[in-house]
């Protein structure tokens, strides 16, 4: 039982952590705007907007047992695919005139994305 339990909670705490970033993308959206990169169509608001979303549905799905097999997959892609603007916020802080610790935090944040990379992958595998 108490590996159930374990397992729970890791998909509880995915879950919140999804819907809190979702959240944030509607609270202060223009922190994320500007990690948006320009290759995309639309404007960044849009994509923002959008992927606090799609980060506020997959962290729903994460925690409801029914489907979350498939949300944790899905949180898989979605880390994948805002890695991109990661990088492209990592590389303008360190061309701006951001504070150095600033610019450090935004380079060491790349290398975290690993292991929320293997989170998603365990909820998904010990999901039942």
């Amino acid at each position: 039982m108490p590996h159930v339990a374990n397992t729970n909670r890791s998909a509880r705490r995915l879950a919140l952590l999804l819907a809190g970033s979702g959240a944030l993308h509607f609270a202060v959206p223009k922190f994320y705007d500007p990690m948006i990169p320009t290759q995309l169509p639309g404007t960044p608001r849009a994509w923002t907007l959008g992927s606090g979303i799609v980060e506020l549905a997959v962290g729903a799905a994460v925690a409801v047992p029914r489907t979350r097999r498939l949300a944790a997959l899905a949180a898989f892609g979605l880390f994948v695919g805002v890695f991109p603007a990661n990088v492209k916020m990592a590389n303008d802080v360190a061309a701006s005139a951001a504070p150095a610790p600033m610019k450090l935090a935004t380079k060491a944040r790349l290398p975290l994305q690993l292991p929320l990379l293997a989170w998603a992958l365990r909820v998904r595998r010990n999901a039942v």
